[in-house]
């Protein structure tokens, strides 16, 4: 039975998702204490931050990150210190391009972004963006060398000291949502100075990039990088919409909530995807597309069963959620006019969405067609744009926006499902299959393990 256990605790989906987890846990426990900490107009300011930042990051990381996944999966050890030092390189040049841009923002329109949402975002991002870029690189490096057990302690540290804060700040402290944002610097300030002393973030290396190493990272990540902005822009397009219109500040705090419910989802699709992507890649570097189909198969299957269940329970107990998030504020009909619980109901249903749509557009990456996944979100992107803007500028209604994202979600499982197929044969049989399969023998290890605790 210890043995059992051993290996289960040593298990990559398991680390993986043991990581997500808690990310999941302390984001939605601090999301939580600063909602019923802040008023609605610092909340919403708050919001804006995250998301801006969110989105910056893609940017940032997305430049890079899954080629050095891909092409570090089959890399000798020469190789692998040239990838992580352009890793290291290519992120700090583009964080120092991003930077310059939003500060050349601030003083341009200085005016008009200190009295909008965004002025927290545009005035503190920028010190954030170069503090949190060393444990970030270490996450990505880690990825690819699969070292989940890394990756959970610094998500760990980082997350879990920024929670602790918060609980001692809800009771004690009470401070502004600027002051909270210090807080923040300070503790990914602290992070990354961790990584950089155990040299898990690839600095060492930065002197190892080349021009090679580099055209090969850049080269699939101006396609990667449009996927991964898009799809930051897929999650937060209804924010970043809903701000500028007439729904106001009060519509950007009552949409985050069920958003944030919406990331409980995709804690396990998260943690098998940064266990798939590695795997498929390394498959299709060696040619072997039916491990390919496989493990597409396998993986497609074991989130969607998951994901019914999960979906299910937030519908049922959509009301509760709420509560348990924000409190009872934002039930409050005299508050706003914006039903939330349809809000969450509506969104649980996009959760039987995610995983097929994830799968195929790891699959399109992993088979080197990162250009083919990029066209798939820019399409959804448009779609998503085009709905939100009806949504709140024609109809004035939340629940619509969260419609759009069903539409949007199920035009990319139609386009990445008709281009992955093309290039290795994938059938929906195989998938209720390969999930039957994975449950049955997840069942037959609970029973093996229910056994031995008898003995």
């Amino acid at each position: 039975m210890y043995h059992f256990i051993a290996k289960i605790l040593k298990e990559d989906n398991f680390l993986s998702l043991a990581g997500n987890l808690i990310i999941a846990v302390f984001g939605l426990g601090s999301f939580a204490l600063i909602a019923r900490d802040l008023d609605p107009i610092y909340f919403a300011q708050w919001v804006l931050f995250v998301s801006g930042g969110a989105l910056v990051e893609m940017l940032r990381f997305g430049v890079t990150n899954n080629g050095l996944v891909r092409f570090l999966s089959g890399a000798s050890k020469k190789e692998s210190a040239e990838l992580i030092g352009s890793n290291v390189f290519i992120s700090f040049v583009t964080t120092l391009i991003i930077v310059a841009l939003l500060i050349g923002f601030k003083f341009l329109f200085k005016d008009s972004i200190n009295n909008s949402g965004y002025v927290l975002f545009f005035s503190w991002y920028p010190i954030l963006a170069f503090v949190n870029l060393p444990w970030n690189n270490a996450l990505v490096v880690m990825q690819a060398k699969m070292n989940y057990g890394k990756i959970l302690v610094i998500k760990s540290i980082n997350s879990g000291l920024f929670f602790l804060f918060l609980v001692l700040n809800y009771i004690v402290f009470k401070l502004s949502v600027i002051e909270l944002v210090w807080t923040l610097i300070i503790i990914n300030l602290f992070t990354s100075t961790l990584c950089v002393i155990k040299n898990w973030d690839g600095l060492k290396f930065i002197k190892k990039a080349n021009k090679a190493t580099n055209k090969t990272l850049l080269n699939f990540g101006k396609y990667s990088t449009f996927t991964l902005i898009g799809t930051n822009l897929l999650r937060n397009a209804d924010i970043l919409i809903i701000s500028i219109s007439p729904l106001g500040s009060a519509a950007v705090a009552l949409f985050s909530i069920p958003l944030k419910l919406t990331e409980l989802q995709q804690i396990p699709l998260r943690s098998f995807a940064a266990t798939a992507f590695p795997k498929m890649s390394k498959a299709s570097l060696e040619g072997n597309i039916k491990k390919v189909q496989s493990l597409f198969h396998s993986y497609s299957g074991a989130l969607t069963y998951l994901f019914l269940f999960i979906s299910i329970i937030t519908f049922i107990f959509a009301e509760f959620f709420v509560v348990l998030i924000s409190g009872y504020q934002y039930l409050d009909p005299a508050t706003t006019s914006f039903n939330i619980v349809t809000l969450v109901r509506i969104l649980s249903v996009y959760g039987l969405l995610l995983p097929i749509d994830r799968m195929t557009g790891i699959g399109l990456d992993s088979i080197n067609k990162p250009n083919i996944n990029a066209l798939k979100v820019i399409v959804m992107l448009g779609a998503n744009i085009i709905g939100d803007l009806i949504a709140v500028y024609i109809f004035n209604s939340l629940e619509l926006v969260a419609v759009s994202t069903l539409v949007f979600t199920s035009i990319g499982i139609v386009l990445g499902w008709y281009f992955l197929n093309k290039e290795c044969k994938i059938t929906s049989i195989e998938i209720y299959k390969s999930g039957n399969r994975f449950y049955n023998g997840l069942w037959l290890q609970t029973k093996v393990l229910l056994q031995q605790f008898k003995v």
